[in-house]
């Protein structure tokens, strides 16, 4: 059983990774997926994003902005199952649903960023097979734990675990001063380490996290209710910050 790989970038390369079968890369950037298969070193190739070849496995590893179209002109190679790692999991299920009705179809979001694995992998089963239970079995065998989950409680998680945490973590970063280091207490420290983590990453995440999830505008009502608060109202912000 083979695999195509949609998208060569980080997240693309470290599923291929994990893959014990011949895999094949397309992107929308050619000399990247040629990289990629060279880069992988084994049974690797990459094709144009028009091929008319067949896989046993197509793997949508593309932002969470261009899943959707991805699958949609992608889905229609697979023979056995369609799978993504993309973030989000109803829209992604459902093109699947729409453009691969008769494969097995399951949604991976690894989280984590490739550099930190292993870790913990959301899984929302579609319609599973034994295919798509071969990709666990990929992942199970690097060290990564799947957490079986439905699609809709996964993509209203994200809006507190990634959108908000990440935007909270942001506006502290965009507020903070320098100081001197030895001046630093633990929360400071925690908060500058989580910023440092965050702001070292791709920022087309962030916003794709943004745009998919939101956050921001939730994190801002927080802020502003903490500004706007007299001392009697402050102290009751907080208690509601402890529940």
């Amino acid at each position: 059983m083979d695999v195509l790989v949609v998208g060569a970038g980080d997240v693309g390369r470290w599923f291929a990774e994990l893959v014990d079968a011949p895999v094949t890369f397309t992107d929308v950037d050619a000399e990247r997926a040629r990289a990629a298969a060279t880069e992988l070193d084994r049974r690797a190739a990459a094709v144009p994003l028009d091929t008319e070849e067949s896989f046993g496995i197509v793997a949508v590893a593309v932002p969470m902005g261009a899943a959707v179209d991805a699958i949609e002109r992608h889905a229609g190679r697979a023979e056995q199952a369609v799978v993504d790692f993309t973030g989000e999991m109803r829209a992604p299920l459902s093109a699947m649903a729409e453009t691969a009705p008769a494969r097995e179809r399951v949604s991976f979001h690894p989280l984590f960023a490739p550099e930190h694995a292993p870790g913990r992998i959301a899984v929302a089963e579609s319609a599973p097979g034994p295919a798509t239970d071969r990709v666990r079995e990929w992942l199970d065998a690097a060290g990564n734990d799947l957490v079986d989950v439905g699609a809709a409680e996964h993509d209203d998680a994200m809006g507190t675990i990634q959108g908000r945490a990440h935007a909270a973590v942001l506006a502290f970063a965009l507020a903070a001063d320098d100081v001197p280091e030895e001046l630093a207490t633990p929360v400071y420290e925690d908060l500058a380490a989580l910023a440092e983590r965050v702001t070292g990453g791709n920022a087309r995440v962030y916003a794709d996290i943004q745009d998919a999830f939101g956050g921001a505008d939730d994190v801002a009502a927080a802020a502003q209710r903490l500004a706007d608060a007299d001392r009697e109202a402050f102290e009751e912000v907080y208690e509601d910050a402890g529940r």
